[in-house]
């Protein structure tokens, strides 16, 4: 068990892969917080094999992100998803080639975002397999926080018959409350609650990226933006998240996002 888990870990780091962690499929089973996803969402209700989900993580760069919403921040976003579809395919056919009946699992399941206008529901969430594998904690954005980039992280799972170490959930509570996630939400679709009581107002997040998406600069992206959790704002100099709405005190940064946002975008 060990030395497979070793040689997955292994891998990730040969393909960079930053962020990645182990579920137990059984933990679906045994919820750390109510109310939870049905039944049919459970791994192996997708894969009745799973005994073990990897999940890996791959970042969102702050300083493109800033420039959100924005046909630089929608490549990003495309690029990462590209990306993760690639690298839970090929650590899956590892696992195959090992004799682990594997499947990845994609990074979104949804044929676009007008699909989720219809039923804004994938039919896996890596969200919530990225808590159970140690990743991180829900935040107030419904939004899964990272220690290293806060919530500016895509994830992808794989669905194994191996039986792998799980890693441990994290204890601490990564979301300090500070509300910017709902005050700063352009279509008010964040309550103030904590996660689950305070879910997202999936269909009005769902039209407002649908209206962006008609323009070709979707996602939104504004709730991860404005989070001040995370490592990456150490790297980049963006501890200060109030940076977004003093464009006085802050010309040459609102300069570059404005610049950004003038071009690549429809004109709907």
């Amino acid at each position: 068990m060990s030395d497979l888990k070793e040689a997955i870990l292994d891998r990730c780091r040969k393909m960079e892969i930053p962020v990645v962690g182990v579920a137990d499929a059984d933990q679906w089973n045994d919820p750390p917080f109510r109310p939870w996803m049905p039944e049919e969402f459970y791994p192996q209700s997708i894969f009745p094999q799973a005994l073990s989900v990897i999940v890996i993580g791959l970042p969102v760069i702050l300083p493109v992100l800033e420039t959100s919403p924005s046909i630089y921040y929608r490549e990003l976003y495309q690029t990462v998803n590209s990306l993760l579809d690639q690298y839970t395919y090929r650590i899956a056919n590892f696992l195959n080639e090992c004799g682990h009946p594997s499947v990845p699992v994609p990074r979104d399941g949804y044929a676009g975002i007008d699909a989720l206008l219809k039923n804004p529901v994938a039919f896996f969430s890596h969200r919530h397999a990225a808590m159970l594998a140690g990743l991180g904690t829900f935040g107030v954005n419904n939004m899964l926080l990272t220690p290293k980039y806060g919530p500016r992280v895509r994830f992808g799972s794989i669905f194994t018959a191996a039986q792998i170490k799980p890693d441990q959930m994290l204890t601490e509570d990564l979301c300090i409350r500070c509300m910017r996630c709902v005050t700063e939400c352009p279509t008010k679709s964040i309550r103030e609650e904590d996660y689950p009581s305070g879910l997202t107002d999936k269909m009005s997040c769902a039209s407002y990226s649908s209206r962006l998406n008609k323009r070709g600069i979707s996602p939104c992206g504004i709730c991860i933006k404005v989070c001040p959790v995370g490592e990456d704002r150490h790297l980049f100099d963006r501890l200060d998240v109030s940076i977004y709405s003093r464009k006085d005190e802050y010309p040459e940064h609102h300069r570059a996002w404005e610049h950004v946002r003038r071009y690549g975008a429809r004109d709907v």
